[in-house]
């Protein structure tokens, strides 16, 4: 397939850019089992709230670097220096109340962990044992929050996390497969419904 003739979601900003057009490509709706993976993106979701995602994609390296590659344990285990460390940091996005809601999750993600529950496992047991497949054929009909994105806000809110309300649960059930969101022309739609449920 020429580049000329990939068909791709209709975001705005995505053609022509490199760096979103690699993540639409590549990782956007590819289911994500992995409990650590689905924290770190919960986590940077977060951080997006209020911006766009490419604001955090183009900085998710040096997210990376910051939170010690989104190690839970590690992260729970941040002193109030390194809270002043990241708060300092001009690379990632320096928002007291995000950072708090990061090392606070990453402090219930290792309870829930030493309670025997598996993060992935209570996220992905309110989608079912497949992701969603949807059949949008405009960027106007993709919904920006959903009752299934709702019910997983009001479950990790639950839980203690923050900055998950039903938007950015939504973007992060999308971004993570378990809702299949790409448009039904775009090159990714198929491809990404043929992967395999759990």
């Amino acid at each position: 397939m020429t580049e000329a003739a990939v068909v791709r979601c209709q975001w705005r900003g995505l053609h022509g850019d490199p760096v979103y057009e690699a993540y639409h490509d590549t990782e956007w709706g590819v289911p994500e089992r992995d409990s650590r993976a689905l924290w770190e993106k919960l986590v940077l979701d977060g951080f997006q709230a209020g911006l766009s995602w490419i604001t955090i994609l183009r900085r998710r390296d040096a997210f990376r670097a910051a939170f010690d590659d989104f190690d839970p344990d590690r992260v729970a285990r941040y002193t109030d220096a390194d809270r002043a460390r990241l708060l300092a940091d001009a690379s990632i996005i320096r928002s007291r109340a995000k950072i708090d809601a990061a090392l606070d999750g990453a402090r219930l993600y290792c309870a829930m962990r030493d309670r025997g529950e598996d993060f992935s496992a209570f996220l992905w047991d309110m989608v079912g044992p497949d992701p969603v497949q949807n059949a949008w054929t405009d960027t106007a009909q993709v919904p920006a929050a959903t009752p299934l994105g709702d019910q997983m806000s009001k479950a990790l809110k639950a839980k203690g996390f923050k900055f998950c309300g039903p938007v950015i649960t939504y973007a992060f059930m999308q971004a993570v497969g378990m809702v299949n969101d790409h448009l039904c022309d775009c090159f990714r739609h198929q491809a990404v419904r043929r992967m395999p449920g759990r």
